[in-house]
């Protein structure tokens, strides 16, 4: 699970800002319609006032006209304001959504294996769905209300002064009243609101599992076993907003009652007033126009908090997410491949283990030299460290001692995307997007062409199954390929590293998903795809690793024996072993 807290602890407002910095044209022009429309709603108080005082008081009809004009013009200035404000703020909350989307999804993309190894990836769609959805409404509309509400309750203070300075002081006594539910139980919402948006992250982690590995689940018949998972995760979110709902009730609660009974208690007092004509009529009714204005800001803003707190809760998480620190990282002054690579690797004294299990040495001590052009099949028992040797040559991990050379350049001094550009991958589990035929084979080499999808679809021996879709190439293969076998799957992944045409190809157990009939078929598109290359080949199948010309022995991270197959068999006991048990099987 991810921190509870920033990794940098950097401030939420300073964090938005940076976002809205590149629209401050929008920005300025949504405040200057904000002011426009609360200067207009404060100008109508006094036209009120002078309606009551010079219109109705005095009966005098053609002045009644002229005010009313002036209230009916006032309100179209204020109503064009709020249209336009209206219009920029909730502009800017989906433009700063989407930007903020963007900027934490290319994050995400430089964060190595070893960050998604410990994170559940339902944890991380919900900070990109649920969380950046709270924060496009809080900037497009709660935080326009907020701002709004804030500068008519200031102007109204100021113009309740100007009216009647004496009831605007019983006001003021009342002010700090009013405040203190805001500052005391907004805290409280917000760290409650954090909690909620967690709990809410955990529903997403257990439906993102839950639905991927729909075959195991249905297969084993753990619906009922998840559903009560669900139920039990459900509550936890009500449990959660349950307090956060409590508090923000009280908090507007207490600040609506507040609020009016000092409007009602001051009214009381301005009524005495003009019994005893020290305050006109039309006075006290702008001053109670001001009082009601500046009661309904504070009790938008007491509304509208608990949102914004949720906000910042969200914002948080955002950060957490945004300032997840990158291992892998480029150096500074990169040094550049040549333009053909000739693809010869060498492991100098490699040491490495998981970084979460340090203490786990999974290669120690390995050297190994790997010409240009040459076939290299690593074999031994699970947890020898095949796969992982992998993973170091991609650097997807940096070794913990020793050093990876590729064509005498240490990988560390490439820049990641320049050094996995030179290997092609074909996985031991074919990796299917949910997009069409061409879009999967194409996806390392994204400018390819139709007639070159073709040409490498040939060659891997798929263009056969390919063909009889009802749309061809054009055909979308479903959620991780739900369309295709396991052998199609594996002849779509050869078919993409052909194309990908990289100088090293990397086969992890390439052709265990297939049939032999589809193996044999496989085959001879896998020799085409190693002619000039150098290939590593991870494999238990004996017709795989047999024509290699080099044969690898692993054993708990170290190298045991190297050589020829038929020279393996009489010399190294563990690769008999595992040719009788394993391979001829």
């Amino acid at each position: 699970m991810l921190n509870a807290t920033p990794v940098k602890n950097t401030p939420v407002l300073a964090w938005l800002l940076r976002f809205l910095k590149p629209y401050r044209v929008k920005v300025a022009a949504a405040i200057v319609f904000l002011l426009i429309g609360s200067l207009a709603w404060l100008a109508l108080g006094q036209g009120v006032r002078l309606l009551v005082d010079e219109g109705f008081i005095t009966g005098n009809t053609q002045r009644l006209n002229d005010l009313t004009a002036l209230v009916l013009l006032i309100t179209v200035i204020a109503s064009v304001a709020v249209f336009l404000r209206f219009y920029f703020m909730s502009w800017l909350g989906e433009r700063v959504s989407a930007d903020i989307r963007n900027a934490v999804y290319q994050h995400m993309l430089k964060l190595s294996p070893a960050f998604y190894s410990e994170t559940r990836t339902g944890e991380v769609i919900s900070r990109f769905t649920a969380d950046t959805t709270l924060l496009q409404s809080v900037v497009g509309s709660s935080l326009s209300m907020a701002l709004r509400s804030g500068v008519t309750a200031l102007g109204g203070l100021l113009m309740m002064a100007f009216t009647s300075f004496k009831l605007t002081a019983l006001v003021f006594i009342a002010v700090p009243l009013v405040l203190m539910p805001i500052f005391i139980l907004g805290k409280k919402v917000r760290r409650l609101a954090r909690d909620s948006q967690d709990r809410l992250a955990d529903i997403g982690a257990h439906v993102d599992q839950s639905l991927h590995e729909i075959h195991t689940v249905q297969a084993y018949g753990h619906e009922a076993a998840d559903e009560q998972v669900f139920r039990d995760k459900i509550e936890q979110v009500i449990h959660a907003a349950r307090g956060r709902i409590f508090y923000r009730a009280l908090l507007i609660g207490s600040v609506m009652l507040l609020s009016i009974g000092a409007i009602t208690l001051v009214g009381y007092v301005g009524a005495l007033d003009v019994i005893t004509g020290s305050v006109s009529a039309g006075q006290l009714t702008a001053f109670l126009f001001y009082a009601v204005m500046v009661a309904g800001g504070v009790a938008t803003i007491s509304e509208v908090i608990g949102d914004v707190q949720r906000a910042a809760g969200a914002a948080e998480r955002l950060i957490e997410l945004s300032q997840m620190p990158v291992t892998i990282k480029a150096p500074d002054v990169p040094q550049h491949l040549p333009e053909n690579v000739a693809g010869s690797l060498r492991f100098a004294a490699v040491d490495f283990a998981y970084p979460h299990v340090p203490e786990q040495q999974v290669l120690s001590q390995l050297n190994l030299q790997i010409h240009s052009g040459e076939r290299v099949a690593f074999v031994g028992p699970s947890g020898a460290g095949k796969s992982t040797i992998f993973q170091l040559l991609q650097r997807f991990y940096d070794v913990s001692n020793g050093q990876i050379f590729l064509d005498d350049i240490a990988l560390p001094q490439l820049s990641p995307q320049a050094l996995r550009a030179q290997f092609a991958l074909v996985p031991q589990d074919a990796v299917i997007f949910a997009d069409s035929v061409i879009e999967n084979v194409r996806f390392g080499k994204p400018e390819a062409t139709l007639e070159q999808v073709k040409a490498a679809c040939i060659a891997a021996r798929a263009d056969e199954f390919i063909s009889q879709f009802p749309q061809g190439y054009a055909t979308q293969l479903g959620e991780r390929g739900v369309r295709l076998s396991g052998g199609q799957k594996q002849r779509i992944a050869i078919a993409r590293a052909i194309l990908a045409d990289r100088p090293i190809l990397l086969l992890d157990e390439a052709t265990s998903a297939l049939d032999a009939a589809s193996e044999q078929a496989v085959k001879q598109a896998l020799e085409l795809a190693m002619q000039h290359r150098t290939t590593l080949i991870i494999a238990h199948r004996l017709s795989t690793v047999i024509t290699a010309d080099r044969i690898v022995v692993l054993e708990k991270g170290r190298i045991i024996a190297s050589g020829k197959h038929e020279t393996l068999l009489q010399d190294c006991p563990l690769y008999r072993e595992l040719a009788e048990i394993q391979l001829l099987a």
